[in-house]
């Protein structure tokens, strides 16, 4: 299980276990945030197509899928 604080994901890099479209290297692009300031979702942004996709920050703690850093 990867250790995130979810106040520090914005610019973070994140490489998928199981890439998909050639997509294998993320970045989190946006942090959305209720009005307390937690984080709820990120935008998460494929480095090789530009695809962005919203997904709830928790995701990037399952190690199955998602690694930190670029590999």
């Amino acid at each position: 299980m990867n250790r995130i604080n979810p106040r520090k994901l914005l610019l973070s890099k994140w490489t998928a276990a199981t890439p998909q479209n050639r997509e294998k290297h993320f970045l989190v692009t946006e942090l959305f945030r209720d009005e307390e300031g937690t984080v709820l979702e990120i935008e998460l942004q494929a480095v090789l197509t530009q695809r962005t996709e919203r997904l709830a920050w928790q995701v990037l703690q399952d190690a199955q899928r998602w690694q930190m850093g670029w590999k």
